[in-house]
């Protein structure tokens, strides 16, 4: 069983990457978890038709149905999970994380399932967010970057969280800005913390479609160009057995990079 955990900076596109190589896999067959671990839930979603679910342990509470999946299922039967947030300014995110992985672990997990997919906030690997690592629900990282500073560093800290947690990391995917020499830049800085780059996924104005359509692109446009880089992204990291614990650079090495590539 894959059990693979995807990070990066607020807003670098983790949950339609996620999203996208969870239907990827379902297509294919496989037998396909996604653990959207976001509050907004944008992931699922798409994997839903637009559908917003409950959280999971808001599903557990409500029903009185011990027999009923807390999960539900998606495109190609991808079986969707939102562990849910806190209402904002209150409580903690990564509570609610912790608690559902714990009793998803407990309840459903088992070795029929070929991949499992959590799809975490944030972009520091600390407290409940790093639940699914801490817990050893996942087992393989995987960072969303573009090739702009924020970004990188965003993917340096993770790193840095990850090097702590002696956690290995799969490889880098970079989700093109359309900067100058942007794939060259994440390919570099991948190698600078000793990974790789899996994956270059191209910027395309149908992922945005899509989204507002409620799907993925594999669902939406799944003869197009982008739907196959995310198939390619989704076979690289099935056959990926290159993993390592990363080595996080000096925050001003990346400026240097990213001057010496203007």
């Amino acid at each position: 069983m894959k059990q693979i955990a995807i990070y990066g900076k607020g807003g670098i596109g983790k949950s339609t990457i996620s999203a996208n190589i969870a239907a990827a896999f379902a297509e294919k067959g496989l037998n396909t978890w996604y653990i959207g671990c976001d509050p907004k839930a944008d992931g699922s979603m798409t994997l839903l038709g637009g559908r917003k679910i409950g959280t999971f342990l808001e599903r557990l509470r409500s029903s009185t149905d011990t027999t009923e999946p807390a999960y539900v299922l998606g495109f190609k039967g991808v079986k969707c999970i939102e562990t849910g947030g806190p209402i904002a300014g209150v409580g903690c995110a990564g509570r609610g994380i912790i608690v559902a992985v714990q009793e998803l672990y407990k309840r459903y997990f088992n070795d029929d399932i070929d991949v499992i997919i959590y799809d975490v906030p944030g972009d520091v690997v600390c407290g409940g967010f790093a639940a699914p690592l801490r817990e050893k629900f996942a087992n393989e990282v995987y960072i969303v970057t573009s090739g702009e500073y924020l970004s990188l560093y965003a993917a340096n800290n993770i790193a840095r969280g990850l090097e702590n947690l002696k956690v290995n990391l799969g490889g880098l995917v970079c989700n093109s800005r359309d900067i100058k020499n942007e794939e060259r830049i994440v390919d570099k800085f991948a190698e600078m913390i000793g990974s790789g780059m899996i994956g270059f996924i191209p910027r395309n104005p149908i992922v945005r479609e899509c989204e507002n359509r409620g799907m993925t692109v594999i669902e939406g446009f799944p003869n197009s160009t982008q739907a196959n880089a995310y198939r390619r992204l989704a076979e690289s990291i099935l056959k990926n057995d290159t993993l390592v614990v990363p080595k996080p650079v000096d925050p001003e090495e990346i400026r240097v990079l990213l001057r010496e590539n203007e």
